[in-house]
């Protein structure tokens, strides 16, 4: 007979590592980098402080890296260090969907446990750990991961004596592959682009140092949390939410634990034809709920006649960010952007932002420069199965002044940026690469695709004003000695004298 045994979470992941971006070394090594910047960025504003994040790469030789992150953040606290570096699924981002959400970069939870993981599996070294809160002690450690307990083991403790305010600095040593292209350098700067309010200091393992500068001193606006819509949960996570809830009664589970649900709503959902084969009734208890009951109520709660979920949750960049993230990195000849109205899929509000830089330095012959953004983050891989990349590929760019063969990026001197802010992005895996095809995400990325792409028309079509009269005002001076001798035959006037007027003619012509 088969023996059974309960399986880690981080033993479960050792074994399956591509599940989280760890599939090949140059993608492991990007994967490192971004998890420690996103969780820099975050922790800096929730504190609201503007982020100073410093990034280094060291070869050691061999395929075997050294990365330091570093950040002025608000630091961990010495007692919570090992639980949020050496735990799997531990942490405040660490939400399923019928919790209360808020938008930020993580989703899952595990990026950074999964690093420390990674960088033991490949060689063996532990993760170098320093923290220090406002007024507390610089404390340092080494830090292993238990795979079969999923336990963080801490050795050699240390405090440091330390000018520092405060902050939090990780060093880990692993195996990879750099690449400059689709890899470390493109994913800082294309986060630098998205996040203006940041400074980043990167070292690249060459040694040369890439500053990139913040073009915004004020904070983005927090995002606030919220609690999950009736429409928008599945069975299983109702049941789940049934079980877990601190609600005394239908009535009080449904008004406390879902937004937009209020005394008639609740009163409705509870009343309806579904509650009453179900044999529920507002006094019923949560947990007593059984799985039929649970599919009754499921089905009176989407069929209910709510108000949408509430749309001030999301923290977008912003169109004047946008813009002056975007003009920072590229020299722009022209540069707009658009920020949609706040939207829904099924019953989770998300908003989408598009960026589009013009720039007479980049080559006009190769395909756009497509970054992908979610909740800020630029997604580097998996582009041809993003929703974001079918939007933009489906919109007929001809129309808009540039080239495009069927079925391909447009052709032209162009950096797009598309961002999908929600408070639950719906990514295809758990490497956090990709975003679903929901209808609803589609639509709003083609309209805000439509609105860049007429003012770029706007835009080509002035500037091919401007070079067909610069084409005409050219040639007229090429000939205007020609025209003022055959003028002056005809009229019998001064040649001088009209060659004069015809000069006057040609500068106004050029104001």
């Amino acid at each position: 007979m088969a023996k059974y045994r309960e399986v880690a979470i981080s033993e479960f992941f050792e074994k399956n590592k591509h599940l989280l971006g760890f599939d090949n070394p140059v993608k492991a090594l990007l994967t490192v980098v971004k998890e420690g910047v996103d969780n820099a960025l975050d922790a800096c504003e929730e504190a609201n402080i503007l982020p100073n994040i410093f990034v280094r790469i060291k070869n050691l030789g061999e395929d075997i890296y050294e990365i330091i992150i570093e950040d002025n953040g608000p630091g961990i606290e010495k007692k919570y260090v090992k639980e949020v570096f050496g735990r799997l699924l531990f942490g405040s981002k660490f939400k399923s969907l019928g919790e209360e959400g808020i938008q930020s970069r993580g989703q899952q939870g595990i990026g950074i446990s999964a690093s420390i993981l990674y960088a033991q599996l490949t060689t063996g070294e532990p993760a170098e750990i320093e923290s220090k809160v406002k007024d507390g002690l610089h404390y340092s450690c080494k830090l292993y991961i238990d795979t079969t307990r999923n336990t963080p083991i801490i050795e050699d403790e240390k405090i440091l004596e330390s000018t520092k305010k405060h902050g939090t600095k990780i060093v880990l040593k692993l195996r990879g592959s750099y690449r400059k292209n689709k890899g470390v350098e493109d994913y800082i700067k294309y986060t630098s682009i998205a996040n203006p309010h940041a400074e980043i200091i990167y070292i690249d393992p060459e040694g040369k140092k890439h500053i990139f500068k913040r073009a915004i001193d004020k904070l983005p606006k927090k995002p606030k949390s919220i609690a999950p819509h009736p429409h928008g949960i599945e069975l299983g996570t109702l049941i789940k939410m049934l079980a877990r809830t601190k609600s005394k009664n239908l009535y009080n589970f449904l008004r406390n634990d879902f937004s937009k649900v209020g005394d008639s709503a609740a009163r409705e959902i509870l009343f309806s034809h579904y509650s009453k084969l179900a044999k529920l009734k507002p006094t019923t208890k949560p947990t007593e709920v059984t799985k039929t009951q649970a599919e009754k109520l499921l089905r009176a709660m989407q069929t209910a006649k709510l108000q949408r979920p509430p749309t001030d949750c999301l923290s977008p960049i912003g169109e004047e960010n946008i813009i002056k993230g975007l003009s920072k990195e590229y020299k722009a000849n022209f540069v707009t952007a658009c920020t949609r109205p706040v939207a829904v899929y099924r019953a989770i509000p998300f908003q989408v932002e598009v960026g589009l830089l013009y720039s007479e330095e980049l080559p006009e012959d190769n395909t756009i420069n497509l970054i992908r953004y979610a909740n800020k983050v630029p997604m580097i891989y998996q582009q041809s199965e993003c929703a974001i990349y079918k939007a933009v590929v489906a919109t007929q760019w001809r129309r808009y002044g540039l080239n495009q063969s069927k079925g391909s990026l447009p052709i032209g001197p162009i950096v797009l940026t598309v961002h999908i802010a929600s408070v639950w992005v719906p990514f295809i895996s758990e490497g956090k690469q990709a975003i679903a095809n929901y209808p609803e995400i589609i639509r709003e990325i083609k309209l805000a695709l439509l609105d860049v792409g007429r003012k770029l028309k706007r835009y080509i079509s002035a500037q091919q004003r401007r070079y067909a009269k610069e084409k005409r005002v050219k040639i007229f001076e090429k000939y205007s000695v020609e025209i003022a001798r055959a003028l002056a035959d005809l009229t019998e006037e001064d040649k001088e004298k009209i060659i004069d007027l015809l000069k006057k003619i040609i500068e106004r012509e050029r104001l």
